[in-house]
C-alpha cells in the first residue's frame, strides 16, 4: 500500500491528473470529458475517454472514484 492518497477522478485537476504517469498528458481530456458526461462511478470508464483506452490501467491504483 503506498503512503499516498489517492487522486479522485472526480474533483481532480487537469495538472493532478496529469502527475500520474500512466495519465500524463491525458488530464485535460479526462477533465472535459467529466464536464460533459457527469461523475465517474467506476474507475473502468476511463477507458471511453478518447485517446486514454488502455492507457490508465497502470494508474488506477493511484486513483478513486469517491464517493460516486
Amino acid at each position: 500500500m503506498s503512503d499516498t492518497a489517492a487522486v479522485n477522478v472526480n474533483e481532480a485537476t487537469a495538472e493532478e491528473l496529469d502527475a500520474i504517469p500512466a495519465l500524463k498528458g491525458h488530464g485535460f481530456e479526462i477533465v472535459r470529458y467529466r464536464g460533459e458526461r457527469g461523475r465517474f462511478t467506476d474507475l473502468r470508464q476511463l477507458d471511453e475517454v478518447p485517446g486514454l483506452t488502455g492507457k490508465a490501467d497502470d494508474g488506477r491504483a493511484a486513483l478513486t472514484v469517491g464517493d460516486a
